[in-house]
């Protein structure tokens, strides 16, 4: 399920990229950060440009998951052996492979190189540990400037849960939310991390288009959870909220 909320209401739409208004041809610049579906969201993108003939390329400005995978290319020599890999395979995910299964950003000078092709770029900006929600350390994200959007995740299955649980860096959390690292994370709560240029904001500058996912919505429960969200942000700035579960699930 993927929906867009307009006038308090849950309008389901076809694709991820119908939702953000990238209806367009074009080779957008898409950076992704928070918790809790940072991957699934590159991953649905970029199948969703991939079915439009499109050849999106996918990177990490971080560090992100290396998969064993012929769409993952590791320590390329060149721009030139993307581009070739990327005609063949159509899709790419492209990266520094680490000794603890994962993989981490390219040089400085080949990620400029990429920006430069015709083509869609996605990025996960930002780590959590595989916790649903997250408050930044003073070097994160990492959001290029050349990001023309910025969307930021969060997992549903954090509400109603203890900060401490579900939470990466729970004191830092707990100490803008003024709350204590045991109590359990709300809706008001993600709205605040969301709005914030402090939390979900952080690093998004004024050129950058930015937009809220809640993710996991795989319940009539955490449906209604992301609604109250929504009207929580929505009481203090008309910023886009998409929900979105996983393939198969609706309401």
């Amino acid at each position: 399920m993927i929906a867009k909320i307009r006038e308090d209401t849950l309008r389901e739409t076809a694709s991820l990229r119908e939702a953000l208004g990238l209806t367009g041809e074009g080779v957008p610049r898409i950076a992704v950060t928070g918790a809790g579906g940072k991957t699934s969201t590159v991953k649905r993108l970029a199948a969703e440009f991939q079915a439009l003939g499109a050849t999106p390329l996918v990177l990490t400005t971080t560090h992100m998951y290396a998969e064993d995978s012929p769409l993952f290319l590791y320590h390329p020599c060149s721009v030139e052996e993307i581009t070739q890999a990327l005609s063949e395979k159509g899709c790419l995910f492209v990266g520094e492979k680490t000794d603890r299964k994962r993989m981490k950003n390219i040089s400085e000078e080949m990620f400029k190189e990429i920006l430069a092709l015709p083509v869609p770029v996605l990025m996960e900006a930002d780590g959590a540990r595989r916790l649903p929600v997250k408050f930044p350390g003073e070097q994160e994200p990492v959001i290029p400037r050349e990001a023309e959007r910025v969307l930021w995740v969060c997992g549903l299955d954090a509400l109603g849960h203890p900060l401490e649980e579900v939470c990466f860096r729970p004191e830092l959390a707990a100490a803008f939310l003024g709350k204590a690292p045991e109590a359990v994370l709300e809706p008001r709560d993600v709205a605040r991390l969301a709005l914030s240029f402090q939390a979900g904001r952080k690093g998004v500058l004024p050129h950058m288009e930015y937009a809220v996912i809640l993710n996991k919505a795989d319940t009539e429960q955490r449906r209604h959870l992301a609604m109250e969200t929504a009207a929580w942000i929505e009481r203090e700035e008309r910023v886009p909220v998409i929900v979105t579960a996983r393939e198969g699930e609706s309401r």
